[in-house]
């Protein structure tokens, strides 16, 4: 994908290292990325491109000039989706967006204004993300959003790259943060506090205060420089943060200290939550450890002192809580699942889906019909191959249609399958699709030689191994269909995981080769059975029409669109045009939302 983000920073923000993080991450992912924003102190650390523009400048004229620029770079980069990361920025991108018609995602960091016309015209793209549940809260309770467009993503961290060091003899008490704006005024306060204790006691003697961050130190800080010390911004925090007994911040700089398994004292722009302990963690992460809550402006500036006290003299770091920011905050969980966001964005925005297709039987002429509809005649399967031929449509495999997604490449694209592994596949089947140089995947009822689970249906011969391995040798894939084609809802689930992985193990020895996906007889799954089939090893998992829209959003319950006897030239072009499955559902359907 070519991705934009956009920012209006005019010094370092923790929106700004978040992006470039992100982009550095989706770059080895292999998209495109760019970043547009005032400034970029951290442009240093990443490949995107950077180019600057005001998107700060809030007047009138400014904003139309830089909807206007903005429609242009979309259009000449072939932009495929924007990531705004700032209220000004979101404001301009939505414009431009709908201008240019592409689709927008907006990352939310801080407390929204609760303006009237913020609430009329908000911003907030197809698919909102929040950094945490409190601001996640006020998107649904003040701003309305639909529920399932709005999701918590945390602050994203290398994890691992980390060095831990023991901190130095010197108690040493890190205040880490931005001096302007609101984190200004609060760390003004903080520090007026603590001043005017270390005046009137020396419980402090012989610990360093330091204030880490300000692009430019405001003024009114100079009357604090004879006990605190002023470093500015510094471009790596990890050798400061390293050598802090006690680091007092929010956002990132929460985060990043108890990784460093550091001592952390949260303070943000809206409530102080105090020492962060095994007890508190899981609150400090929803309101990303002050940064937001229901009720703003709640410090109790004697309830922080004590806890610094206490903090310099704290036992060794509580190991739960490495543990849990390690999990909440890996970049790679988190950057994937913002990928798999865009692209279901990207699904939802063009209603298009690569499709695929499932057939059953292929038969030389009606007389070999049965009575449940689970054909095609050979004639018509010649016109459908016909069809996507001669209107451009490659059959890729599912890896290769998930590749096609990630890059937003332009084309035809189908998957082929048939269900349950009927000898016709090979007799009549396969000879028009190596006509046409097409590929499929066939799902082989393992441990039955006919299709005697039906006894409605005519008793007919499944595919034969030398079948198989010819098939194979040529470009078919081959997957389990179970062992009896039993509805694995409805047997227990001793039973279930045996059909699943005894089919598997079957085919595999029969076969000589790995059987990696599965299709669920009658399409019908549900968690456990998911469950049961990731466990087996399968790699992939196919149902029908009760599944997501997008391909990569379920690897184990993967949509695909029933062909019928009665399904013409016409009705096939209806069903790869790629929108089908959005004209099925219902406006309210589950499966038109992005799965969690």
């Amino acid at each position: 994908m070519n991705i934009l983000m956009t920012l209006s920073q005019l010094e370092v923000t923790g929106a700004e290292v978040y992006s470039v993080s992100v982009a550095n991450k989706l770059l080895e992912l292999g998209h495109k990325v760019f970043i547009v924003s005032d400034t970029l102190t951290t442009a240093h650390k990443t490949k995107a491109v950077y180019i600057p523009a005001p998107l700060s400048k809030r007047s009138i004229p400014y904003r139309i000039k830089n909807t206007i620029w903005l429609i242009k770079f979309i259009k000449k980069n072939d932009i495929h989706i924007v990531n705004a990361h700032s209220r000004a920025s979101a404001w301009v991108s939505h414009l431009a967006c709908l201008i240019a018609r592409v689709p927008l995602v907006v990352f939310i960091h801080g407390r929204q204004a609760t303006f009237v016309s913020r609430k009329l015209f908000h911003c907030y793209g197809g698919y909102t993300i929040a950094v945490c549940e409190k601001l996640e809260q006020q998107l649904l309770e003040v701003f309305n959003l639909p529920r399932h467009k709005v999701e918590v993503l945390r602050n994203g961290f290398k994890i691992g790259s980390q060095i831990l060091t023991d901190p130095t003899k010197e108690k040493t008490i890190s205040l880490i943060g931005r001096l302007s704006g609101p984190k200004g005024d609060l760390a003004y306060r903080l520090l007026d506090f603590f001043y005017n204790k270390m005046n009137g006691s020396d419980e402090l003697a012989g610990v360093k205060i330091r204030v880490v961050g300000g692009q430019i130190i405001p003024e009114r800080f100079g009357k604090f420089r004879d006990k605190i010390e002023f470093t500015g911004f510094v471009q790596g925090l990890e050798g400061l943060i390293n050598n802090s007994t006690v680091v007092i911040g929010s956002g990132r700089i929460a985060i990043e200290a108890l990784l460093h398994k550091r001592n952390l004292v949260a303070v943000g722009e809206a409530c102080s939550i105090g020492l962060i302990t095994k007890e508190n963690i899981q609150f400090a992460l929803e309101t990303n450890f002050g940064d937001m809550d229901e009720t703003e402006k709640i410090f109790d500036f004697e309830k922080i002192y004590n806890d610094v006290l206490h903090a310099l003299t704290f036992p060794e770091f509580d190991s739960v809580l490495h543990e849990k920011i390690t999990f909440e905050c890996d970049e790679n969980r988190i950057v994937r699942r913002l990928e798999s966001i865009f692209q279901s964005v990207l699904v939802w925005h063009y209603k298009k889906e690569i499709p695929i297709i499932y057939y059953h039987r292929v038969i030389k002429d009606l007389s070999q019909a049965g009575k449940h509809g689970i054909y095609v005649t050979a004639e018509m399967f010649d016109e459908h191959l016909h069809y996507l031929k001669t209107k451009g449509f490659q059959t890729v495999s599912f890896a290769e249609a998930l590749q096609i997604k990630r890059e937003s490449r332009k084309g035809k694209f189908v998957i082929i399958t048939f269900d349950d592994g009927y000898e016709d596949n090979y007799l009549y089947a396969y000879p028009i699709l190596k006509e046409y140089g097409y590929s499929a995947i066939i799902f082989l009822v393992a441990g039955l030689q006919t299709n005697s689970w039906d006894e409605k249906e005519p008793q007919v011969r499944m595919l034969g191994t030398s079948q198989i391995k010819e098939m194979h040798k040529n470009g078919i894939e081959f997957g389990s269909h179970t062992l009896s084609h039993c509805d694995l809802t409805k047997v227990s689930l001793q039973e279930a995981d045996r059909e699943l992985r005894e089919s598997k193990k079957m085919l595999e020895d029969k076969l000589g080769f790995e059987i990696k996906s599965i299709a669920y007889p009658y399409g019908n799954c549900n968690d456990e059975i998911k469950k049961l089939s990731e466990a087996a090893g399968y790699e992939l998992s196919f149902a029908t029409d009760k599944a997501p829209i997008g391909l990569h959003e379920d690897r184990h319950q993967i949509r695909r669109i029933a062909i019928f006897p009665n399904t013409d030239v016409r009705g096939l072009a209806r069903k790869v045009k790629g929108n089908y499955v959005f004209r099925k559902e219902k406006n309210d359907s589950l499966y038109l939302q992005i799965p969690r």
